[in-house]
């Protein structure tokens, strides 16, 4: 029986600490409407990189830590991070091989529609009508991905993380 050992858990946390610090990090009103959905970045891109070590119940306890985070409804970003993780480890083969800008706009679609349920589940609870700012960080996401995928695959890489 061959047992796989897994190297680099640590650099996989530490990623979506990073991701989450960068969410929390306040910034004037101006620009904080365009601050990209980090923490769903990382969960994509170590889907699609370790789908059999980050998955649906991973993308789950992100998303209860972004619900405490930003103090909003108790689960609803674990719902929108699972439903996230499923969607990517379901089409991850088909995007891995896509060029870079291919897949940012897969990046925008599974973005789009992490807040899309984001905006349902407000919706449901009688939350206020969100302005059409709501959706630029869906851009912004989009555009940063490139580089976000390559910093990414270079630290999965010098520390051989598996």
């Amino acid at each position: 029986m061959v047992v796989a050992r897994h190297h680099g858990g640590i650099v996989i946390f530490a990623t979506f600490v990073a991701a989450v610090i960068l969410t929390i990090v306040p910034l004037p009103d101006w620009i904080a409407m365009l601050r990209p959905e980090w923490a769903a970045l990382v969960l994509i891109y170590w889907c699609m990189a370790l789908p059999n070590r980050v998955g649906v119940g991973f993308g789950w306890t992100v998303g209860l830590l972004m619900d405490v985070v930003r103090a909003g409804l108790m689960g609803q970003h674990a719902l929108s991070f699972g439903i996230l993780a499923f969607i990517t480890l379901h089409i991850h083969q088909r995007v891995r091989v896509f060029p870079l800008w291919q897949q940012s706009v897969s990046i925008l679609v599974l973005i789009l529609v992490h807040q899309m349920l984001l905006l349902w589940i407000k919706g449901i609870t009688g939350g206020p009508p969100q302005p059409l700012s709501y959706w630029l960080p869906s851009v912004t996401s989009m555009l940063i991905w490139p580089l976000m995928f390559l910093s990414l695959r270079n630290l999965r890489r010098r520390f051989k993380v598996s």
